[in-house]
């Protein structure tokens, strides 16, 4: 017997320093009728605050899903992404890179042995972002917060 998981809101942090590509975002994920919270940070220091609930981020729910930029200011993305991924508390939240090329999508994987989970291309393109997002909050998403 199957149980069902009663859907309830994804939190998504979304780190992100350009307005526009976070208005955009937030339009794909109302129009892909995906249920969320979206919080968003404009850097990386702020992103590892936020995760780590540090200083007014002291309240916040742990997200479900990570949207990164790679190109922020302060911290980078991809140091984000490694203290992330290196971080026993952290480690288990997806993260979908959002980068502006190929390149620096070969880049982070040369560079880093910790690839994040899956990477959007810049302009965003709607359909990707909505399948990326889809991912994780179809199944993975339901178990990890029925297990909460």
């Amino acid at each position: 017997m199957v149980t069902e998981v009663p859907c309830c809101p994804i939190e998504i942090l979304m780190v992100e320093d350009n307005p526009a590509d976070v208005r955009w975002a937030r339009e794909a994920l109302k129009e892909g009728r995906i249920q969320n919270t979206t919080n968003v940070v404009g850097d990386g220091d702020a992103a590892l605050a936020y995760l780590r609930r540090q200083g007014k981020y002291a309240a916040m729910q742990r997200p479900d899903l990570i949207l990164l930029d790679l190109n922020l200011p302060k911290k980078s993305g991809t140091e984000v992404l490694a203290e992330v991924k290196t971080d026993a508390e952290l480690r288990d939240i997806p993260v979908v890179v959002l980068t502006t090329s190929p390149v620096e999508r070969q880049l982070l994987l040369r560079t880093y042995s910790l690839p994040p989970n899956s990477y959007v291309l810049k302009p965003l393109n709607w359909m990707r972002f909505l399948d990326a997002v889809r991912c994780y909050t179809e199944l993975d998403l339901m178990i990890v917060k029925s297990a909460r």
